[in-house]
């Protein structure tokens, strides 16, 4: 199985709900997430880990006490990571 296969293949619940979070986060970039979006492995993997990163997020500032800070801290520097690798992605595509 190559390449074209993977590119190919449908799109997983987590990696929607994660480009539409990043959709809401990146106003600056959405029509370019909208446009390569379904169609970019790299692109979708990023929006997959968006997902489990910031519905973790989610969930440890709902539930957050002393002892979560740090960990919350830690997920939100992953979050904004995931954030700047889209972005730059999508700039280095060249999609209008």
């Amino acid at each position: 199985m190559g390449k074209e296969n993977d590119e190919s293949r449908t799109s997983s619940d987590a990696e929607r709900r994660g480009l539409r979070r990043l959709m809401l986060k990146l106003p600056a970039i959405r029509g370019r997430l909208q446009t390569i979006g379904e169609k970019s492995e790299p692109l979708r993997s990023l929006c997959e880990a968006y997902e489990d990163a910031s519905s973790t997020l989610d969930r440890l500032r709902s539930a957050a006490g002393d002892e979560d800070r740090a960990m919350i801290h830690e997920y939100e520097i992953v979050c904004a990571e995931i954030e700047a690798d889209v972005i730059k992605y999508c700039l280095e595509r060249g999609v209008p």
